[in-house]
């Protein structure tokens, strides 16, 4: 594909995305007034959280009143409102009950198995003689496997377990479609199987996040096609007349990852330079416009319902999301610094990287002027910890993956462990925090159960940050003292290999404590559903606001 084309085909793709734009306006779909942030909440319940998370004393805690807190005593006509706003809600919530349960226990699953995968690669990289028997766990396949196990996995099977359960509320309608959903997850599970089979059996198409030979990724396809069939449904049974933005990310993810994956492994199509390019274009791809708008959709919606609270500035969750649709298609690019590649590409791709701040800024100023007053109630809230600080590492990877773009950043961090070290900040500190807050919040409303056992939740919190926090600094440091020990021309490589051996160990050290965290939450998870755990009076008031709940 020559230049003129591809400049071409990227401006008809800008026209087109300012055409949906003006005609989202004019049909009334993407209102820009404050009054479109309050569409999430019933009347009379701003003011009033819901955390199923919490305990009695959290609630009590989370009902504390706050100077800005715009919360009024309710009519009778506005009580009963509510009450049938608070039914109605009931049964969205139970349209996917079955649906989410299925996903979420699958993204359980691969989370653990992931974890134990990542946790042998990971010391083979300082241990490289242990565990080699078996060609399935030498360093090469193992790793593969615990990449596609997250990434396709864990990752997705968390995402869609969220968001078919938001769709619902958000819509106001039950879920339509949902045997479409556990249909897509079965053949979507199946394909991931077998391709982790082929990967542990050396059958691989040799390209990092696309090692699954493509006959196999027909059935992830498949799978990816069936699971997007009840936004579509549900979307057509509406019951508001305006799009919350969670639902502009959710269905621009769903839009964009089956064309992102399909393009990606068309059989026999991208040949040398250009396959290292959509190999990229791909890898970053699926990280800004599939888990990214997947992740940012539960925070808008989570964190103002837990607070009581709209967000600060619905415009601003506008600007963020068209900035992340217009800017973040050819952002992969940078990973080629230094290739054989056009420099074109490599500046447009640098320049539309830094140009990522304008969302990643807008998203970040909303998520604080939002909580602004209201911190008090993380010390209360099991899932706004997680949500607000996976808010936080999205901006900090996000900064962070600007200024790596470029190319003097990039000459020494490029092909090093600290490259590892952020894309880790990326898809765990942002997009795995808060998919388990966003678990932790709706489990309840699944089980119709409170979680048995809170302390595990703290626990899981605190090993997961603390684990994270080796892991990603010592990865940091290492990756970066290697990317200066190989370009000093007077030492040799190995040299560039001893001097990351302390942070390789503190990188293992660090997944071990995760990889504790995970089993705590999975032994939880089972918990739950298995009914453990002593009885508590809010299992059942499960869809009663959190200050009535403490008797506010």
């Amino acid at each position: 594909m020559d230049t003129v084309t591809i400049l071409l085909s990227s401006f008809i793709l800008s026209i087109t995305g300012l055409l949906v734009f003006i005609w989202s306006l004019r049909k009334r779909l993407f209102d820009t007034s404050a009054a479109a942030a309050h569409v999430i909440f019933s009347p009379g319940e701003i003011g009033r959280g819901e955390e199923p998370s919490a305990t009695a004393e959290q609630r009590a805690g989370l009902a504390q009143r706050v100077a800005a807190d715009p919360r009024q005593p309710l009519s009778a006509e506005q009580e009963l409102l509510l009450q049938a706003e608070l039914e109605a809600r009931a049964q969205a919530d139970k349209s996917t009950a079955f649906v989410s349960f299925v996903f979420l226990s699958c993204a359980v699953i691969w989370l653990i198995v992931g974890s134990l995968a990542g946790l042998t690669s990971s010391i083979k990289l300082h241990e490289p003689d242990w565990m080699v028997q078996q060609a399935w766990l030498t360093f090469g396949r193992i790793r593969t496997i615990h990449l596609n196990i997250v990434a396709y996995g864990w990752a997705p099977m968390s995402a869609f377990g969220i968001a078919n359960w938001l769709l619902p509320r958000l819509l106001k309608t039950p879920l339509i479609g949902g045997r479409f959903a556990i249909l897509g997850c079965m053949v979507w599970n199946a394909g991931l199987i077998a391709g982790v089979g082929c990967i542990a059996a050396g059958i691989s198409d040799g390209m990092e996040w696309l090692e699954i030979p493509w006959q196999v990724d027909v059935l992830i396809v498949i799978g990816g096609a069936l699971m997007g069939l009840p936004l579509v449904y549900t979307l057509q049974a509406r019951r508001v007349d305006h799009l919350y933005v969670s639902v502009w990310y959710m269905g621009a993810a769903l839009f964009w990852f089956p064309i992102l994956f399909l393009i990606a492994n068309l059989p026999a199509t991208h040949i040398g330079v250009e396959q290292a390019t959509m190999n990229w274009w791909f890898g970053h791809n699926v990280l800004g416009l599939f888990y990214t708008p997947m992740a940012l959709a539960s925070v808008y919606y989570f964190l103002p319902k837990i607070i009581g609270r709209p967000v600060q500035s619905y415009n601003l969750s506008l600007l963020g999301f068209w900035t992340l649709a217009f800017f973040y298609g050819q952002v992969g690019g940078h990973h080629l610094v230094g290739g054989p590649v056009p420099a074109w590409l490599i500046t447009l791709s640098i320049v539309q990287s830094v140009m990522m701040v304008i969302p990643v800024i807008s998203f970040s100023v909303n998520q604080h002027l939002t909580m602004r007053g209201y911190f008090s109630k993380l010390v209360y809230s099991p899932t706004l910890r997680f949500i607000v600080l996976g808010g936080m590492m999205y901006t900090l990877s996000s900064l962070q993956g600007s200024m790596e773009a470029l190319r003097s950043v990039s000459t020494v961090a490029h092909f090093t462990h600290f490259t590892v070290a952020h894309a880790h900040l990326g898809l765990y500190g942002f997009f795995s925090m808060v998919m388990f807050g966003s678990i932790y919040f709706v489990m309840p409303r699944v089980m119709s159960w409170e979680w048995p056992y809170p302390s595990m939740i703290a626990a899981h919190f605190w090993l997961v940050v603390l684990g994270f926090s080796i892991y990603f600094i010592g990865l940091s440091i290492g990756g970066w003292l290697q990317g200066l020990a190989m370009l000093d021309a007077t030492q040799p490589f190995i040299e560039s290999v001893k001097v990351t051996l302390p942070y390789l160990k503190s990188r293992s050290v660090g997944g071990a404590i995760m990889t504790v965290g995970h089993l705590v939450f999975a032994a939880h998870f089972v918990a739950m559903v298995l009914r453990h755990g002593p009885a508590r009076t809010g299992a059942a008031l499960l869809h009663t606001p959190t200050a009535k709940l403490a008797g506010a």
